[in-house]
C-alpha cells in the first residue's frame, strides 16, 4: 500500500498533483490511502469518492508525530509519499522512530530561499541538520530546478541527492461553462479583453499587484479580469478593487475544480505570484492554448516558459 501524506486537500497545486498521482498509482495496481493532518479542503470529496482517507486530527505540525507514528505501526504501508515542508521532516522522523520497513519519498514544492512560510527556527534547523533530517528518505524530489537548488543551498543536501521531477498536469477536457457559472461571469465573457488568473487568494499569488496592473491597463483598454480561487485575502482584494476603481471589471466567483472550462474563453492567463515552486496553472494555461504572462519568480515559471520563449 502507498500512503499519501499531506496537511489537507485544499485547492492547491501540490494537492492536485497528489490526487493525479493517486489515480496513476491505482491504475497501475497499487492500493492507495490518503493520510491528512486534517480532513478538509476543496479536493476532499473527490479523494473520498475513490480512496480511503485517514485524518490524523492534528491542527498543528507539532502535534502530528504521535498520531502519525500510531498510523504507521497500525497500517504498515510499503511506501509513503509526503509533500510539503515541514510535514516532510516530521514524516522522516516518524519513519525513523517507527522502525517500520518502508520506503519514504519526500516531495518539496517551495523555494526555500524565498518562501516566508519557512520560519527562522526551521531555517536554522535545516542549515544545521538538513542532511540528517532527510537521511531516512529513500528519495528527495523537487518540483523544479529552482526548488532543488534552494534545498541544496538552505539544507546542505548534495545536489545529486535531489531528483527534479516536474509536476504532472492532467490535460483536462474543457466543457461548456455551467449555466449558473455563465451567469456569474457574463460580464467577463462579454468583455473585449478577457484576462484570467487562478490560485488561492493569499499573498503569495500577488493578486494585489495584478489589480494595480489592471487599473493601469484599464486607462487604455476595456479589459476584464476573472480570478478563480478562494482564500483569506478575499475581503482585502475586494476592497482594493473598489479603491482602484476596477471593481466592476473584476470577478472572483471562488474555487472551480476544472479551470479549463474558463481558460478556453480567455485571451490571456496571468500569473502574478511573488514566489512559486513550480506553477501548475502555467502549464494548464499552455495546454489550453492560452497566452501566458507571468512574473519572473526565482523558481518555477521561468523554467516552464523557457525564460520567455513560451510566454
Amino acid at each position: 500500500m502507498i500512503s499519501l501524506l499531506l496537511p489537507d486537500l485544499r485547492g492547491g497545486g501540490a494537492e492536485r498533483v497528489t490526487l493525479d498521482l493517486a489515480y496513476e498509482f491505482a491504475r497501475n495496481g497499487h492500493r492507495v490511502e490518503f493520510v491528512l493532518m486534517q480532513a478538509r479542503g476543496e479536493f476532499l470529496d473527490e479523494a473520498r469518492a475513490k480512496f480511503p482517507v485517514v485524518s490524523l486530527e492534528a491542527a498543528r505540525g507539532r502535534t502530528v508525530l504521535p498520531p502519525l507514528l500510531l498510523y504507521l505501526r497500525a497500517r504498515r504501508p510499503s511506501a509513503m509519499l509526503v509533500a510539503m515542508w515541514p510535514l516532510t521532516a516530521i514524516a522522516a522522523s516518524a519513519v525513523r522512530f517507527s522502525r517500520q520497513p518502508m520506503r519514504l519519498v519526500a516531495s518539496e514544492h517551495v523555494d526555500f530561499r524565498v518562501t516566508p512560510s519557512l520560519k527562522s527556527r526551521e531555517r536554522k534547523a535545516l542549515r544545521w541538520f538538513g542532511r540528517s533530517i532527510y537521511r531516512p528518505c529513500h528519495g528527495v524530489v523537487a518540483v523544479s530546478r529552482g526548488v532543488a537548488e534552494s534545498l541544496a543551498e538552505v539544507a546542505g543536501l548534495r545536489r545529486d541527492r535531489i531528483k527534479v521531477i516536474y509536476n504532472p498536469v492532467s490535460r483536462a477536457v474543457p466543457v461548456e461553462i455551467a449555466e449558473a457559472d455563465r451567469r456569474l461571469v457574463a460580464s467577463w465573457l462579454d468583455g473585449p479583453v478577457r484576462l484570467i488568473a487562478i490560485g488561492s487568494l493569499k499573498r503569495q499569488k500577488g493578486f494585489d499587484v495584478l489589480l494595480r496592473a489592471l487599473a493601469q491597463l484599464r486607462q487604455r483598454r476595456d479589459a476584464r479580469l476573472l480570478i478563480l480561487g478562494e482564500g483569506g485575502c478575499r475581503s482585502e482584494l475586494v476592497h482594493m478593487a473598489q479603491q482602484l476603481g476596477v471593481a466592476d471589471s473584476v470577478l472572483m466567483p471562488g474555487f472551480r475544480s476544472n479551470p479549463a472550462d474558463f481558460l478556453k474563453h480567455a485571451d490571456a492567463f496571468v500569473l502574478s505570484s511573488n514566489w512559486e515552486g513550480f506553477g501548475n496553472v502555467v502549464v494548464e494555461a499552455l495546454a489550453a492554448g492560452v497566452r501566458v504572462i507571468s512574473t519572473d519568480c526565482r523558481s518555477g515559471p521561468a523554467e516552464i516558459l523557457n525564460c520567455g520563449q513560451y510566454g
